[in-house]
């Protein structure tokens, strides 16, 4: 993995090491260190090209660290806990009560494709790490202890817009410094979550940089662009697939879908059909956190609107139903949108719409998230001719979209302003999380509007 071990330090009492996610968009990992206690950022699971050089083992030391830190539930920032916990983790978990929630779920669906473990296997690895969970409210400062039972450290989480529960959190020093790591911040202005608000002070900020060069299609744009595929396929026929995480994106299709459905009036012969046991788990604990929501999602449900739980929603349950409804949509040909996991097309039960459906002309597939290098939601956004599935060649003659109005990262803009709302007091903007070439441009635009800003890349 390209990352480098060697400590970055802040004050002289105070480094970071990145255990992963330095110049990655998986694998977040990273350790605050204050005198002879540490803390952990995250604990990710690589992902795609970053998987053929990562470990799963846990190679740092971790008989100083005192707290784990999550930021968020997708399993690039929690897949590899249960090699923590081999390791002989055994300190507290910390993260929002909306996570807390959503944590087994992801750890307990990711740990089915590890080979060698049994259903009892997993179940007692994820309710032992289910009871270390520290459920902690949004804006609330939280005492760590050290090694002698008193505090080292305090941390606070923030809204960050990016997922149910997600959030920045903010550290604060001995000295009354506050280190903020962003993991991953949402973008301004979806309908679903309140977006993301700079902290009030940040001394030093590790700041993801995922999309720091690129600027995303506002939600009207994205809506147009969607429903005038959907029209394509009532027209026309042809199945929509949209690969999407369980987490997140799925719930923000299903709430733009809603609104279209209901705005345009769509023909109900299209089935929405969410292909994805876990996103339906996912969905049902976005509905249970409703009070996380942005204003505009809490009036749509004040108007009685159903936007996550509509009639024209299926939910496909059994591995057995999936396999019927593939065949079916492979030899009629009739319109549907299919959302299915996993994001990136790395295994999960899009792989196998891909297979039937990538040949057929009338498919459209919509990517409206990030695909990392190596992955085969790359290669086919990539405008391949021809991608090999599971050992077979497939032929792409299907539709490719890319709508980056759909992702649940910041852009480039809402990076920028981030940083500008901390900068009065922002001695160090370090950028992690992304691409180097992205980062490095990333870089040279913050130095821009900020030239006196500390930038490390």
């Amino acid at each position: 993995m390209p990352m480098s071990k060697k400590a970055v330090s802040l004050t002289n009492e105070v480094s970071v090491i990145h255990h992963g996610g330095k110049v990655s968009v998986t694998g977040s990992c990273h350790e605050l260190n204050v005198k002879r206690n540490s803390l952990l950022i995250d604990c990710g699971l690589f992902q795609g090209k970053d998987a053929k050089q990562g470990s799963l083992d846990i190679e740092f030391a971790i008989s100083h660290i005192r707290a784990l830190v999550l930021t968020h539930a997708h399993i690039d920032h929690i897949g590899r806990l249960p090699w923590l916990v081999a390791a002989g983790f055994r300190e507290p978990i910390y993260c929002t009560q909306a996570t807390a929630h959503l944590v087994p779920l992801m750890l307990e669906d990711g740990l089915k494709f590890q080979a060698g473990l049994t259903q009892s296997q997993r179940t007692h690895i994820v309710q032992w790490i289910a009871r270390k969970l520290r459920a902690v409210k949004y804006n609330e400062w939280v005492p760590i202890k050290d090694a002698q039972q008193g505090y080292f450290t305090h941390i606070r989480f923030q809204p960050a817009g990016h997922i149910l529960g997600s959030a920045y959190v903010e550290i604060m020093l001995p000295n009354k410094e506050v280190v903020v790591f962003s993991g991953d911040l949402g973008p301004s202005h979806t309908p679903l979550l309140p977006d993301p608000k700079p902290p009030k002070r940040a001394d030093y900020l590790f700041l993801e940089s995922t999309y720091g060069d690129k600027h995303h299609e506002d939600v009207e744009t994205r809506s147009k662009r969607l429903l005038e595929i959907i029209q394509r396929s009532l027209r026309d026929g042809g199945v929509i697939l949209i690969p999407a995480f369980s987490i997140g994106r799925t719930q923000e299709l299903l709430f733009d879908i809603e609104n279209l459905l209901s705005q345009h009036q769509l023909s109900e012969r299209l089935p929405i059909i969410v292909d994805s046991p876990l996103a339906a788990k996912v969905t049902n604990a976005y509905r249970r956190y409703r009070k996380l929501w942005s204003r505009e999602a809490k009036a749509k449900v004040l108007r009685g609107q159903r936007p996550l739980s509509f009639d024209q929603c299926i939910v496909v349950e059994s591995h057995r139903e999936h396999a019927r409804l593939v065949n079916r949509l492979k030899t009629s040909g009739e319109p549907a949108i299919v959302i299915a996991a996993s994001g990136m097309c790395q295994g999960g039960r899009i792989v196998d719409y891909l297979k039937a459906l990538l040949p057929d002309e009338r498919t459209d597939v919509v990517f409206c998230g990030y695909q990392a290098g190596g992955t085969l939601g790359r290669e086919i956004q990539s405008g391949c001719a021809s991608v090999t599935i599971e050992g077979r060649q497939v032929d792409v003659s299907a539709k490719i979209h890319s709508m980056s109005g759909y992702s649940a990262h910041a852009d480039q803009q809402d990076l920028l302003k981030f940083v500008a709302g901390c900068l009065s007091q922002l001695k160090q903007l370090h950028l992690i999380h992304g691409e180097l070439d992205r980062k490095q441009r990333f870089a040279t635009t913050v130095e821009l509007a900020s030239p006196n800003l500390n930038i490390i890349v």
